[in-house]
């Protein structure tokens, strides 16, 4: 079978870039060695999302007093949690395969592998064949897979991933974390919401380290304040587990401590699935362990293409979508803007939720602008104070020469929501004056945005 374009991986870039193809005219397949969706929609995004869901609802429950409303012993069926979100995923795995039979993609299962003549050789394990597949263009959407910890006993079903923790069987009373990235912070969230003792381990200063510093300081402060145990500047030297659970070494500046939890969640990061898929016989160009590609993801070897996970950059699901788009308009011969790689959202689904655009604070004065700066608490916000959400602010940051949005960086509820009105205002190259002169609905958590570049300007009415 000849193909316009085969997709190897059918995650949220694969599948977009299949259904692209497809709807600009060419012949496509898709490959795909597990689930339609791929980590994102059954193991990512969407059932961790369903978790912390459950969590803030029973979080209302037990603070529904608060609220006017009076009810009792609320309890936790950690079992039925578990399966809602499985079903949330397995549903949403179905809407992929419905979307890709509606846009005429042929749908491979296997393993897909490229061989020395650039054609994809597909093995599916199920039925144990083979078959050989040829198309002008293939792109690598592989996805990438949870990095395990290295000074962990191998194959301990007490060390577990994304995937296990997703189908744990029972609650786990104590849980350690290792890594305090979007990951980490989320099951942090979920696993304290629900009762289980948590304690959350990041080698770096700051959880979520890559988030704006006063972010970062702020969550650490709302974790502590309901229990989480921090372990900042701090490495795992050892894993030792027994029949009982695990007990975790923990290096601070030269103390140890050692803590006991029944299972430990490895949340150290993801590495690309690029092992053993043909690049090396093709000669595609590999640099710190991702595909190497140009701006409309072309590898050095015609033909061949890279998105999402596999290639350098944010590892998103939002982020490998627009790169399949890009990337599928560019083979049809069309002339897209390249991705602004500065304009993308990123988002932490925890409570209370962070979301962030552009530069940090550090970096905006690193790229040698001067900057004006404005900060809105949501403790100001009378929507915040109605509904019960008042931790976390709003920051923003401009140029002060021409008033160029560098960078927002929220902590507060639905601020995942909140951050597109930026993605919008930054893409239309929006200046501080002409979000000022925009009138905000009142009240709303989003007028907080509007509050905090007024304060960046020392027009500040409302704090």
């Amino acid at each position: 079978m000849v193909y316009d374009v085969i997709v190897i991986g059918s995650g949220p870039g694969g599948y977009v870039a299949a259904i692209k193809a497809s709807q600009l005219g060419m012949k496509t397949a898709v490959i795909e060695k597990e689930l339609l969706g791929g980590v994102c929609l059954n193991w990512g995004c969407i059932p961790t999302k369903t978790l912390l869901k459950s969590a803030q609802v029973f979080d209302y429950i037990k603070n529904s007093e608060s609220y006017g409303i009076k009810l009792q012993n609320p309890e936790v069926d950690f079992e039925l949690m578990i399966k809602r979100s499985r079903d949330v995923a397995n549903n949403m795995s179905k809407g992929v395969d419905f979307l890709l039979k509606k846009n005429n993609v042929d749908v491979i299962y296997g393993f897909g592998k490229l061989n020395r003549n650039k054609n994809v050789v597909v093995h599916n394990s199920q039925n144990n064949s083979t078959q050989e597949y040829r198309a002008k263009n293939i792109v690598i959407a592989t996805g990438a897979k949870s990095r395990m910890l290295q000074n962990a006993p191998v194959g301990s079903n007490k060390i577990v991933g994304y995937k296990e923790i997703l189908t744990l069987k029972n609650q786990p009373k104590s849980i350690t974390i290792v890594g305090a990235g979007a990951i980490g912070v989320e099951f942090a969230y979920f696993y304290n919401t629900i009762g289980t003792n948590v304690t959350l381990v990041e080698y770096k200063p700051y959880i979520l380290p890559l988030e704006d510093e006063d972010i970062s300081k702020e969550l650490a402060k709302i974790f502590e304040k309901s229990g989480i145990h921090l372990h900042l500047n701090s490495e795992v030297k050892n894993i030792n587990v027994t029949e009982q659970g695990c007990k975790t070494t923990i290096n601070t500046h030269g103390k140890t401590t050692e803590v006991y939890s029944d299972i430990v969640l490895s949340a150290i990061g993801i590495e690309p699935n690029i092992s053993d898929i043909g690049l090396e016989d093709l000669g595609v160009v590999i640099e710190q362990n991702r595909i190497k590609v140009d701006e409309y993801y072309s590898t050095n070897v015609h033909g061949i293409y890279a998105i999402g996970d596999v290639i350098k950059g944010p590892a998103l699901a939002h982020v490998a979508s627009a790169e399949a788009i890009l990337c599928m308009e560019k083979i049809c011969g069309l002339n897209p803007d390249p991705l602004d790689y500065n304009n993308i959202p990123s988002c932490t689904y925890c409570q209370p939720e962070i979301a962030s655009i552009g530069y940090t604070e550090k970096e905006a004065i690193r790229q040698g602008y001067n900057i004006k700066v404005g900060k809105f608490p949501f403790s100001a916000s009378g929507k915040a104070t109605a509904v019960r959400h008042k931790d976390g602010f709003v920051k923003v940051i401009f140029d002060e020469k021409y008033g160029e949005w560098l960078g927002a960086h929220i902590i507060g509820y639905n601020a995942t929501e909140m951050i597109a009105e930026v993605a919008v205002a930054k893409k239309l190259e929006t200046t501080a004056y002409e979000v000022l002169k925009t009138v905000h609905p009142h009240p709303t958590m989003s007028e907080a945005i509007m509050e905090a570049v007024a304060v960046a300007y020392n027009e500040a009415v409302n704090i």
